[in-house]
């Protein structure tokens, strides 16, 4: 349907954790609705909270009770949703470029379109950064998409089957699993499949040996694991992955993925069945200098403070997407934003009330990035982290219990902010009652 041209149309590309947050914020916000048009765009019909894709591709989470439908978000939150892949940006004409959207047999179901704005926020969020590794395209996988975590499960669980099923030994690489990057990814993942593996092979299939066979590497190239949190969460993490079993490899740095493994720099190869990508963080390499917005080495939008683009007021960036500037002032350390939800979720709020600003004529203010702490889950064995980082130096380390109730928290504020308190409280009942009697891992 056309746009009614009185309205200022605000048009959000990427539906992550920020891009839909802001959208519903934006879509509730009754008195800014009646005066502006919101369009959300993502190359995906649901949405799934990116830090959940390990527990995803391990299996320990059913998908389905966590998954938003963008179009049924749109419905009830009063913002339109259109489904595409960003292709180009027309600063002259104020239009974004979408692709043709094809279904999984290659038909077309919607055209490349284009969609008018008067103001514009990226937020595509990001992508892996393989720094040309030989191999990794053509033989490691990525954690990037929810598809990406469904395909890693269902090459993990058809490897154990095969393995029981065959009459012949196992071959050196088979049941290895070589997860390149010790980050929070890569750290969340080896841990959720130190006990899903075992419990899939407690399904049935008595010819595996768990202990024996499935093998689990973290190949990591600076010195210690989780490299941008404090060292002794680093040490403690570490220590928790080696009691699991995980094979832990510090300044490691991986020069070639091949076929059945991953050879380092020193000459050593690593046997591996599946290898995982989860190393370095970039924006989609269309990104670079698109519509002749100001990009940096790692293809993010350059902001101001305000979270607009450096050369064009019209067009603001947020999330991962965004190189964003974290002064020492604010309690950076002179660098850029990380690229965390927690970011991504406090520059939703920022962006909404900055374009309440815009349509009332007042001039935009900055945005100052909060560092509540980092947490790591190592599924049910333990939480670690570091609480208010930013207030106390990353002095103040919790463990256990206290420290996975704040992971959740984290999930629960995300949820919070799309479905609001009564749905979240009644969904967590509904979870909390059926999970008693649910399989704690999915085989599908």
């Amino acid at each position: 349907m056309p746009t009614p041209q009185l309205k200022h149309r605000i048009v959000i590309v990427g539906g992550g954790a920020g891009g839909l947050e802001l959208a519903t914020r934006l879509g509730d916000a009754r008195g800014l609705r009646d005066r502006a048009d919101i369009t959300l765009i993502d190359k995906n019909r649901t949405h799934v909270w990116k830090p959940k894709l390990h527990e995803i591709a391990s299996g320990s989470m059913d998908m389905s009770a966590h998954e938003v439908d963008y179009l049924a978000q749109a419905h009830w939150h009063h913002f339109r949703f259109r489904l595409g892949e960003l292709t180009g940006i027309d600063r002259e004409r104020r239009e974004v470029h979408v692709a043709p959207y094809l279904d999984d047999e290659g038909r077309l179901v919607t055209p490349a379109r284009s969609f008018g704005y008067d103001t514009l926020v990226v937020a595509i969020g990001s992508l892996s950064n393989d720094f040309g590794t030989p191999g990794v395209r053509e033989h490691a996988m990525r954690l990037e998409s929810k598809s990406d975590a469904q395909r890693f499960h269902q090459r993990m669980v058809n490897a154990c089957i095969r393995a029981h099923a065959q009459t012949t030994p196992l071959r050196p690489e088979q049941l290895h699993v070589a997860i390149i990057g010790a980050g929070a990814t890569g750290v969340e993942l080896a841990a959720e499949l130190h006990r899903t593996t075992r419990e899939v092979i407690a399904y049935g299939l008595d010819r595996v040996d768990a202990e024996r066979d499935i093998h689990v590497s973290v190949i990591e190239a600076a010195d210690r694991v989780l490299p941008a949190l404090p060292a002794r969460i680093s040490t403690a993490t570490q220590g928790l992955l080696q009691k699991l079993g995980v094979d832990v490899h510090i300044s490691a740095k991986v020069a070639e993925v091949l076929p059945d493994g991953v050879r380092l720099a020193d000459g050593r190869v690593l046997p591996a069945e599946l290898v995982v990508w989860a190393a370095g963080v970039k924006a989609p390499d269309f990104m670079k200098d698109i519509a002749g917005l100001e990009t940096n080495r790692s293809n993010q939008l350059v902001v101001l403070p305000t979270l607009q683009t450096t050369r064009d007021p019209d067009i603001l960036a947020m999330g991962d997407c965004a190189a964003c500037p974290w002064p020492e002032a604010n309690g950076g350390k002179g660098g850029f934003v990380p690229p965390r939800a927690q970011a991504a979720h406090q520059q939703a709020s920022h962006v909404a009330a900055q374009i309440k600003r815009r349509l009332h004529g007042q001039p935009l203010k900055p945005y100052r990035y909060r560092d509540f702490g980092s947490l790591v889950s190592l599924g049910e064995f333990s939480t670690v982290g570091n609480m208010m980082g930013g207030l106390v130096g990353g002095s103040l380390m919790i463990e256990g219990r206290f420290a996975r109730l704040m992971y959740v928290s984290l999930y629960k504020m995300h949820e919070l902010a799309l479905h609001g308190v009564a749905k979240v409280s009644l969904d967590t009942l509904a979870r909390l009652i059926t999970r008693r009697t649910e399989p704690h891992v999915k085989l599908h």
